[in-house]
């Protein structure tokens, strides 16, 4: 079996700031790591992995060169190949022309069972381009996946939903979109991390991919951000201690103080 995990590289959003005049991300000094979701779906392939020992798992990232950071990582948890989808015509893709952009890669690359994706990115929140990529694949796909279970070509999932799951089998070859609550991502061992660095990690750039410059790039994309900014932050709370009597008594003193009663 041959699985294909996208994944992507993106600022640790817990020290993101935003530029005030030009309402972008400052991304300077701001650490990257590998999307969250999309570790949790690296750790879903590894596991089938880790039953089957004939399973080959190849991870793609779409990204600059630093993003090969990502890749190393990801070969060192487990992962058998890495390809890197990079090129300046790919720059400021929206999430319509970076489904294009990866589903030309995985094409490029051929041969998969099942494609896995995180459900959503970190530093987008849309949760649209592994659907995109089955779309363009024109594979079946499921979303929100908490469980997997094998039984071979055949695929059942629990798939989240606000009030509960749904139970959905498909067959491969298939696309699933995993959440956090589907497993626990491991940590990369140290031989993992020695053997990482010993292998390539293989460069997709538009000489290999060739896709038409309409459906690429910020100039074909049809997204545009109209602002950015900031939420403004919340009043700190106050908690009050003491006997029932003392709190009650309080409580009425400061809603007085604020008008409210």
């Amino acid at each position: 079996m041959n699985i294909i995990v996208c994944v992507k590289q993106v600022p640790d959003t817990a020290e993101v700031r935003i530029d005030p005049v030009k309402k972008t991300l400052i991304r300077d000094g701001v650490p990257s790591i590998i999307n969250p979701d999309d570790k949790n779906a690296l750790e879903a392939a590894l596991k089938i992995k880790d039953a089957d020992k004939d399973v080959k798992i190849t991870v793609v990232c779409m990204g600059p060169p630093p993003a090969e950071v990502a890749l190393r990582e990801a070969l060192a948890m487990g992962a058998d190949e890495a390809y890197l989808v990079s090129g300046r015509e790919y720059g400021g893709s929206d999430t319509w022309a970076t489904s294009n952009i990866i589903s030309e890669a995985i094409k490029y690359i051929g041969n998969y069972d099942i494609v896995f994706c995180g459900r959503q990115a970190i530093d987008g929140d849309t949760a649209q381009v592994g659907p995109q990529i089955a779309e363009r694949l024109d594979l079946p796909q499921i979303t929100y996946v908490q469980d997997i279970k094998m039984d071979g070509d055949k695929i059942t999932v629990q798939r989240a939903l606000e009030d509960g799951y749904q139970v959905i089998s498909v067959k491969t070859p298939c696309l699933l979109t995993c959440i956090k609550e589907l497993n626990e991502p491991r940590y990369a061992s140290i031989p993992g991390i020695y053997t990482a660095y010993q292998k390539e990690v293989k460069v997709l750039s538009q000489n290999e991919l060739n896709i038409p410059a309409d459906r690429i790039g910020l100039t074909s994309s049809p997204t545009n951000v109209h602002d950015t900014f900031t939420a403004e932050t919340k009043g700190a709370g106050v908690v009050l201690t003491g006997s029932e009597k003392e709190v009650s008594v309080a409580l009425v003193e400061n809603l007085k103080a604020k008008h409210v009663i």
